[in-house]
């Protein structure tokens, strides 16, 4: 939910061995990385995709200013509430690992959507899964996969997005919460449906 360095460079310091030729370089220069999204930009998106398709938006929020960037679209009549939240930590460029920094972003959109959103998290790397369990106590939603984090637990690379998604669903139906279903997701999310897109 806006611009903002993103930055992956410091994991090239952490490897000897490269699978491509193009991999050091790509993470190594990443420190030149902007991720840009300017109002316009997010004004144009909802336009195209949002009116113009049907397209309900996840808002992934790296920083507190997002929430705040959001607000003010949300003030300007673009994007019809409730909104889904993806709050993000762990990338650097964006707020940190730290479950201090969960709450506070848990509170700032409280404060600024009211019960008008739903939210999910999502903690880069070693933080994914104590994240995840954390969001759930808190009301939330998570999200896993190999995109966030390559390992399963400490020092073991988790064999695919599965291993991951049986492992938080373990840990969430533990803890006495029920997972949704496809159907009931879709129907929280506002989603239209695989039946009613054109692909």
């Amino acid at each position: 939910m806006g611009s903002m360095n993103f930055a992956l460079y410091p994991m090239a310091d952490r490897y000897k061995k490269w699978k491509h030729d193009w991999e050091e370089g790509y993470l190594r220069g990443s420190d030149q990385n902007i991720f840009r999204n300017t109002f316009r930009d997010i004004e144009t998106i909802y336009k195209r995709l949002g009116e113009g398709h049907g397209t309900k938006f996840e808002h992934e929020c790296y920083d507190v200013g997002h929430l705040y960037n959001l607000a003010h679209i949300l003030d300007r009549g673009l994007f019809k509430p409730p909104v889904f939240l993806q709050l993000i930590f762990g990338i650097l460029g964006g707020i940190g690992l730290d479950m201090e920094n969960l709450f506070f972003m848990k509170r700032t959109a409280d404060k600024l959507f009211g019960k008008e959103y739903l939210w999910s998290v999502l903690g880069a790397g070693r933080a994914q899964m104590p994240f995840a369990t954390q969001a759930v106590m808190m009301g939330g939603n998570v999200r896993v996969g190999l995109e966030d984090s390559l390992y399963i637990s400490r020092g073991k690379l988790a064999k695919n997005n599965a291993e991951q998604v049986t492992k938080i669903r373990r840990i969430i139906e533990e803890l006495g919460y029920e997972i949704a279903s496809p159907t009931e997701a879709r129907e929280m999310l506002g989603l239209k449906g695989a039946d009613k897109v054109g692909f």
